[in-house]
């Protein structure tokens, strides 16, 4: 497969992923409003949301869609890695964009309920597990990202942005009330500028 290829395939994931992310978790929280309600989850208080989402009468579409946008991460982190400066920081970087990938792929293990009566179950365990392994992956490659951005005229007015990006999801990511809305928003609007700044250095 070319180069040019492959930064196409990355551009098409990184543009398609956040979007069917973004879409479906709205979609289905509005469809499995009464279910998400009955365990827990309020407007103001996102009590397991979105796994939560897999739990309910259409979950097989949000477990498909965690499987769908992990695969799509590691193929936007395979061709960014080829605009990006050469050297042991992009490899680095790279490795952990996937890494984030993987995690999201684990999220197809179905989450345990927070408000339960029955003790923790081991694929509960794994999907939080796998939530952790994205903050501890994602995030870190996002600090290195600025820095090979400042390295690059083509990508230097974005390394701001996306340590800016970062100092707003740090804190959120942890977070179980709105704060969490404001994490997923602005990690789906980064991704979405980091691929359309590579589409214009296809």
């Amino acid at each position: 497969m070319s180069e040019r290829t492959r930064i196409r395939l990355a551009v098409i994931a990184g543009i398609l992923g956040p979007l069917l992310l973004g879409g479906v978790i709205t979609v289905l929280t509005i469809l499995q409003r009464d279910f998400m309600t009955s365990i827990g989850w309020r407007l103001n208080a996102p009590l397991d949301w979105p796994s939560g989402l897999a739990l309910g009468p259409y979950g097989w579409i949000m477990t498909a869609t965690f499987l769908i946008s992990g695969l799509l991460i590691i193929v936007f982190a395979s061709g960014l890695r080829l605009r990006l400066p050469r050297g042991r920081l992009t490899q680095i970087c790279t490795w952990l964009l996937i890494a984030a990938g993987y995690g999201m792929i684990g999220l197809i293990s179905p989450t345990d309920k927070t408000l339960r009566t029955t003790p923790a179950t081991w694929h509960g365990r794994l999907h939080d597990s796998s939530f952790v392994i994205i903050g501890v992956t994602l995030m870190p490659a996002m600090i290195l990202l600025g820095y090979l951005f400042l390295q690059d005229k083509n990508w230097r007015n974005l390394a701001v942005y996306t340590w800016i990006t970062l100092a707003l999801v740090v804190p959120t990511f942890w977070m179980k009330g709105f704060a969490f809305y404001i994490f997923l928003l602005a990690i789906l609007v980064w991704c979405e500028v980091i691929a359309f700044r590579l589409r214009s250095l296809e």
